[in-house]
């Protein structure tokens, strides 16, 4: 997977944290993802097709994604419910479409976001596309970005 599929899934993040809940992100380390399990409890997903292909899935810990979406919706949460999981969908699909953005000259369509929560779950990435984990931290605590896309077959 090459940097420029990559850095804009980076600067989206960092800006819709910043503008949608004031939040500063510090990035970590790439890494390439090596299992289907995402690290954190609470994982919004969304597929892409055009010129290139895959998905993207931010994951947050159970606390920072009711922290997030506190901020986010300015209502007191104490739970994962109905709330957050729509929060946690909005925040996946406007970094994907942010991105989607940066990456104009692929001409990508974003689908709807899926949120999956609890410790245990799975996500399985399309086929040649192996991920890459953009770990950040923040005030509202970590969040792993991931990213596993490669270009479409050509006809």
């Amino acid at each position: 997977m090459r940097a420029e599929f990559i850095n804009p899934f980076v600067s989206a993040t960092q800006s819709v944290f910043q503008t949608m809940l004031g939040t500063t992100l510090k990035r970590g380390p790439l890494g390439l993802k090596h299992s289907h399990s995402p690290t954190l409890e609470v994982s919004g997903l969304i597929g892409l097709c055009g010129k290139l292909q895959g998905m993207v899935i931010v994951s947050v810990g159970h606390d920072t994604a009711i922290r997030a979406t506190a901020t986010m919706l300015g209502l007191e949460v104490d739970e994962v419910k109905d709330e957050v999981v729509d929060a946690m969908g909005e925040l996946t699909n406007m970094i994907a479409g942010s991105a989607k953005t940066q990456l104009a000259d692929y001409q990508l369509s974003i689908g709807l976001p899926t949120v999956i929560c609890g410790k245990s779950h799975s996500i399985g990435f399309p086929s040649g596309s192996p991920p890459f984990v953009i770990p950040f931290d923040s005030d509202l605590g970590p969040i792993f970005v991931e990213v596993g896309i490669v270009e479409s077959p050509q006809p």
